[in-house]
């Protein structure tokens, strides 16, 4: 691996952990910061949390797990392009779907609904409430007691609220200054995960064609050239070349634009890179092609009939959830009914952004069906 860029985030430039820790022995800082987060409950139950297809709907579907990991990937391959810090680019993306609720986008929405009252839910401010209270890891301290860069990358979006409230992590959603471009590649790297990968599911489910694909400029190209290369390849292996063909295009074109504007902004260091515009970004081009896909899928897969009644049943269950906990916190587990004395609709908001899909049906059964088995 090439040294790192003088604009890269340097451990010995860290802005350093909350809790003061003794430094690591035989790994640095930001590998700390992974191996922490592999090891926590929150990581551990994306397994069983859902992208878009619930995740009783099938096990070839992609799930928060999957997810995470295709992201930490692309981001290391980005990082190591660009001679940024790898270590700092995998423990961001490990951890940026750790506060996400269940059932995907439709319990984020839902749980944020129930909220709204109370500040609402936002799913990047739980995955950094995940890391610095929620785990219960150290004897030392509540939370990972992640570094800053590490913190500040899982920060993808604030409300002006938050970020007040946040102080120093949050100031850059006040003053207009930028993160690490570790925590910036990140962001787009999980862009490229999930557009791709929706485009696989919805093929294998069925809820996508080809023959729609065909009108998306991104994915036509990127067919056309898997069967100049391949004459005849058909099936998954058409599927699986032209998805691995889009994420590579994208990515290269990541890598190019990035260099580009970082010469042209003139960066040298990293205090240069949290003064600057963005600079981890697409060329105009592709970034338009990549709006395409994005409203394509909106309209054909998000909203598809199936996933909407999936959806549907998802968002009911998180709000009939949330009503009854909130009306009577005794139905809590003993450490959320403790928490519930100081902010009990937040300590609900916890609770149901912790369980997996399963669980959280699981749950809707037992408070509300009438059965020797719950």
């Amino acid at each position: 691996m090439s040294a790192l860029a003088t604009y890269a985030a340097h451990e010995t430039q860290s802005l350093g952990r909350r809790h003061e820790e003794s430094p690591p022995q035989s790994r640095g800082e930001y590998q700390r910061d992974r191996d922490r987060i592999v090891h926590s409950t929150a990581f551990r139950r994306l397994e069983y949390k859902t992208q878009v297809f619930v995740n009783h709907e099938g096990d070839l579907f992609r799930t928060r797990l999957t997810h995470t990991i295709e992201v930490a990937q692309i981001s290391r391959s980005i990082a190591r392009a660009l001679n940024l810090n790898e270590d700092l680019a995998e423990a961001i993306a490990l951890a940026h779907d750790v506060g996400h609720t269940p059932f995907g986008h439709a319990g984020q929405d839902a749980l944020n609904a129930c909220m709204k009252d109370f500040g609402g839910f936002e799913h990047n401010i739980q995955s950094l409430r995940t890391v610095d209270e929620l785990e219960e890891h150290y004897a030392a301290f509540d939370g990972l007691n992640l570094t800053h860069e590490a913190r500040e990358g899982i920060l993808k979006h604030c409300s002006r609220a938050n970020a007040e409230r946040l102080g120093e992590l949050g100031r850059r959603f006040i003053e207009g200054g930028q993160p690490t471009l570790e925590a910036q590649l990140t962001n787009l790297a999980d862009e490229v995960a999930y557009d791709n990968h929706d485009i696989d599911d919805g093929l294998r489910s069925g809820l996508l064609t080809l023959e729609q694909l065909e009108n998306v400029a991104i994915f036509s190209a990127a067919r056309r050239g898997v069967e100049t290369r391949w004459a005849g390849v058909s099936g998954r292996r058409l599927i699986h070349e032209t998805v691995r063909g889009m994420i590579n295009a994208m990515a290269l074109d990541l890598i190019e634009q990035t260099r580009a504007n970082i010469a042209s902004a003139g960066i040298e260091t990293l205090a240069d890179v949290r003064q600057a515009p963005r600079l981890v970004t697409h060329s105009d081009g592709f970034a338009r092609d990549m709006r395409e896909l994005k409203h394509f899928l909106h309209e054909n897969l998000y909203r598809h009939y199936q996933v909407v009644r999936m959806t549907s049943k998802a968002r009911r269950i998180i709000a009939e959830l949330f009503g009854a906990f909130l009306s009577d916190p005794r139905l809590l587990p003993p450490q959320y009914q403790r928490r519930a004395n100081i902010d009990k609709p937040r300590s609900v908001a916890d609770y149901i952004a912790g369980m997996t899909d399963r669980y959280a049906t699981k749950e809707y059964r037992r408070l509300f069906e009438v059965s020797e088995n719950h």
